[in-house]
């Protein structure tokens, strides 16, 4: 079974999904944190994104890891812990034109098809239900006011020790959502039979409790036919 979850940046998604696969036990897979360990990637080893002939020697060389530790996510370029490294403001700023990269998207929407092959999965990102699972069992898209979503992210900030204004960070989510939106390949969109959820008043375990209640009515309607 696999459970599709789209959304914008902040709007709930990792830590929702993450808490919806450990419920179901399901295999969890944070489609973004596999971007960002690319975009990591491209960074250090200082290449222009417009340098597809350096884009695709990476894509070839680089191994993308993500993995369950002690009940948090880890995340793992060519065996090296960068969980802590993807989630920086550097990263966050650039991620969404490594995202757009064709060859990029194709390289890791193969990786994704492949590891949701083998078992039950939740699988999180932007283009999941367009894209990567058309055909997903249950696909969610999850939305929020922008200002919430930047007092969000300002709180996964400041756990990095990172510090920016919501005001700053409002200007950045509403300049990213219009980026992934309008991208040529895989833009950030609704799928026609993914069901929405405003996250916006929503805590963590409503959302969760939606979600699961919106997975077991699928299985219901499964089981029927």
């Amino acid at each position: 079974m696999i459970i599709a979850i789209d959304g914008p940046a902040a709007s709930g998604k990792s830590t929702s999904a993450r808490r919806v696969a450990k419920q179901l036990d399901f295999l969890y897979l944070d489609t973004g944190a596999m971007y960002r360990c690319v975009t990591l990637a491209f960074l250090d080893q200082g290449i222009a994104f417009s340098d597809l002939a350096a884009v695709e020697r990476i894509l070839e060389s680089i191994e993308v890891n993500l993995s369950d530790e002690n009940g948090e996510p880890a995340a793992y370029v060519n065996g090296k812990n960068v969980t802590d490294k993807i989630r920086s403001v550097e990263i966050t700023s650039n991620v969404s034109p490594v995202s757009a990269i064709r060859e990029v998207r194709t390289a890791m929407v193969r990786l994704q098809r492949k590891i949701a092959s083998k078992s039950d999965c939740v699988m999180e990102g932007r283009d999941i239900g367009t894209v990567v699972f058309p055909n997903a069992d249950v696909k969610i898209f999850l939305v929020a006011d922008a200002e919430i979503r930047a007092k969000r992210r300002q709180d996964d900030l400041r756990a990095l020790g990172e510090m920016k204004s919501v005001e700053e960070l409002v200007k950045e989510i509403e300049a990213r959502d219009a980026y992934d939106s309008t991208r040529e390949h895989s833009p950030l969109q609704k799928a026609e039979d993914a069901i929405e959820i405003d996250t916006s008043n929503m805590t963590i375990d409503e959302q969760v409790s939606k979600m699961i209640e919106i997975v077991n009515q699928q299985k219901e309607n499964n089981e029927k036919l």
